[in-house]
């Protein structure tokens, strides 16, 4: 199953994204996205300063007004073969 990074901040999320059997990890630091497939982010502090600095080579989810289950759904779209 793919391993999917979440903000800390995302605790719905990481249920919901458990709860269907998926690998969750919490990004603490930059560098833990290297690991995984995924990650969602709150969009919150999305590229404040301007700087881009690729951290994950797998896809990025913005959490931003979305629901666990909408976000949940985009994350299945990202496997589905």
């Amino acid at each position: 199953m793919p391993r999917i990074g979440i903000e800390q901040s995302l605790t719905d999320v990481q249920e919901a994204l458990q709860s269907k059997g998926y690998d969750v990890k919490q990004l603490q630091q930059e560098q833990d996205a290297n690991d995984c497939d995924c990650c969602v982010i709150t969009g919150q502090d999305q590229n404040v300063m301007g700087v881009q600095n690729v951290a994950t080579q797998g896809s990025v989810i913005n959490a931003h007004g979305l629901s666990a289950e909408e976000i949940c759904q985009k994350v299945d779209e990202r496997f589905q073969h």
